[in-house]
């Protein structure tokens, strides 16, 4: 028998997420959408008006906020009733007008920033003083006025904003593509059933024990991609594409350096990721060549980089099973924190399980007037525990955000995001290590850990370097054809992972399968986050003075402050190589309590 994905309709209600929290059904969202159509054109009326006066600047800026929080409301319920089911077409409808909407609005508002930088920097600290409300603009001021040589004429800048439908037109390509369209076949598990291959199911295969499961699988899906390649190829040229001309006609020396600029992080925070981490790619190979020994395979190929190398897992979860460990490892969080992890596994925030058309992955979404949801693919595994504490970073974070700060300072960088959500993993890891005695199961989560640092900063990194270079290809004229990009990342890939491994033909088309490449410059703060998060873990995980202190104010800070400020302000300079030094320092001293267990 083939085990084919359940159907939205049948998977059962407390494994879904309860979207009635934000409309309690949809002619409500419906009300709101032309409610938010409404106020968006009476903002727009305060165009203008921005530099005449403070009291005039103080009603522009509430009346531009008002409606873009009303509008997210509607966004949030709106993308989330897409990805549970991406082959229902009423709410692709509904998700395809809020994005029209999301470009009228920005083309609507797009004055305000050129408005406040026409202000004269006097005349504006002036109006700061006169008016006591504006105050808490202050810092979102600071940042406008800061990017002042970047901001086009308020026309331009609308002009821009109207289009944005255009610019992510590559981007929705892919992913109805690969979450709707793409058909990967069947795969035979390891106790002889036919299964429907997915993302999903494709990430419990790749661990298989039995090497011809997990080849099949490997095969398979990129077989799928092989197909599409071309295709595939030209919506990410596209994209490229769209960010480049973005960063050229906001006057930027590349689409780094714009993507950077907008959260205030130097480009040598990306410089030195890349430096320091190709500075210890040996401990990469070092540990391929332990993999490669354990397995006692003459050749290793990229589908044997994810089996655990002790066998079985000794370690699997279910749903019910993972929320439990979730708890009693965050427990060194303090009360309040777990407060907050209960409210969201208890209340219906998660979307658990896999059906056909969901959306594939796992995040963490919502609004400042919403819950922090999460949509999840659960699957009974290690990977599966860490995903949900890795996600619960992220909801837990935008929780104490919401309650702590005004909604002007509620949306935080990307940058902070992933250290929000890998301090969890790491101290999932940590709490593992410090409770498990038997030298299999420690072996296991070593080696998970391995794995994991291997995914998230050895890999990322490998994809923030082929970012780079497909910007950088485009900028300079050089056409992005499915065969420019197999033939770098091919050799990228060989570069990480050393002479162990051997070329396998379908990880050159890897690139062709990763959603964050359509997020431009966005993989390397996985990297960044997990690597500052090894820091703060350990001062949490070893009761340090005020480092929990430190790291919940953090979480409540927002976007109060950049990221930098931030980060030192919770014990982490990300300026400096010494954070990334620390955590290849931990990845070397569990490689070598793993190589002695085995």
């Amino acid at each position: 028998m083939t085990t084919k994905l359940p159907l939205r309709q049948d998977v059962p209600t407390a494994k879904t997420w309860d979207l009635t929290t934000i409309f309690p059904n949809d002619e409500a969202w419906q009300t709101a959408f032309e409610k938010a159509k409404q106020q968006a054109t009476h903002a727009a009326k305060v165009k203008g008006t921005l530099g005449k006066s403070a009291a005039d600047l103080l009603h522009g800026l509430q009346t531009i906020f008002a409606a873009m929080r009303t509008f997210e409301k509607v966004y949030v319920y709106a993308s989330l009733k897409a990805d549970q089911d991406t082959t229902n077409t009423k709410y692709q409808a509904f998700n395809a007008q809020a994005d029209s909407l999301a470009a009228q609005i920005d083309s609507q508002l797009a004055f305000m920033e050129p408005e406040i930088i026409a202000i004269d920097a006097n005349q504006l600290q002036r109006f700061i003083n006169e008016e006591p409300q504006l105050k808490i603009y202050q810092h979102l001021l600071n940042e406008i006025t800061a990017n002042s040589a970047h901001v086009l004429p308020a026309d331009q800048e609308a002009l821009l904003a109207a289009a944005s439908d255009i610019f992510n037109a590559p981007r929705n390509t892919f992913d109805t593509l690969n979450d709707t369209d793409m058909t990967f076949g069947t795969v035979t598990t390891a106790d002889g059933q036919q299964i429907q291959l997915s993302n999903g199911v494709y990430g419990k295969l790749i661990e298989s024990t039995k090497r011809q499961v997990r080849k099949d699988a490997f095969q398979t899906l990129y077989q799928t991609y092989g197909q599409f390649q071309h295709t595939l190829a030209m919506t990410l040229a596209s994209d490229v594409k769209a960010h480049n001309y973005d960063a050229k006609v906001h006057h930027y020396p590349d689409s780094r350096t714009a993507e950077m600029d907008r959260n205030h992080i130097p480009v040598s925070v990306y410089d030195t990721l890349v430096t320091t981490t190709n500075k210890h790619l040996d401990l990469l190979h070092r540990y391929v060549a332990l993999r490669k020994k354990v397995l006692k395979v003459s050749t290793l190929h990229m589908y044997d980089m994810y089996v655990p190398l002790v066998g079985e897992p000794p370690l699997t979860y279910t749903y019910e099973t993972a929320q439990q460990e979730a708890l009693k490892a965050l427990a060194v969080m303090g009360d309040d924190y777990l407060e907050h992890v209960k409210e969201i596994f208890n209340n219906r925030y998660i979307d658990v399980v896999e059906n056909k058309g969901k959306r594939s992955g796992a995040y963490s979404g919502g609004g400042y007037d919403t819950n922090p949801f999460m949509l999840l693919n659960w699957q009974d595994n290690l990977n599966n525990l860490y995903t949900l504490v890795h996600e619960t970073g992220h909801s837990v974070h935008s929780w104490y955000t919401n309650h702590n700060q005004p909604y002007i300072y509620s949306d935080y960088p990307i940058f902070v995001a992933e250290i929000a959500s890998t301090t969890n993993e790491n101290i999932l890891t940590n709490y593992l290590l410090d409770t498990q005695t038997d030298p299999k199961i420690r072996a296991y989560v070593l080696n998970y850990y391995l794995d994991g640092f291997k995914g998230t900063v050895f890999r990322q990194t490998q994809f923030a370097e082929f970012e780079q270079f497909i910007h950088e290809a485009d900028q300079a004229g050089k056409p992005l054809t499915a065969e420019v990009m197999n033939q770098f990342y091919a050799d990228l890939n060989a570069k990480y992972y050393g002479e162990s491994v051997a070329r396998d033909p379908e990880i050159a088309l890897e690139w062709s399968r990763i959603p964050h490449f359509y997020r431009d410059f966005y993989v390397y703060q996985y990297a960044t986050g997990f690597a500052a998060a090894s820091t703060l873990a350990h001062g949490i995980s070893t009761y340090q003075p005020q480092a929990r202190d430190k790291y919940i104010n953090f979480l409540k800070s927002g976007s109060s402050h950049d990221a930098i400020s931030t980060m030192q302000a919770a014990g982490v300079d990300m300026t400096k190589a010494d954070y990334l030094e620390d955590a290849f320092a931990v990845f070397a001293q569990r490689l070598d309590e793993l190589e002695k267990l085995l």
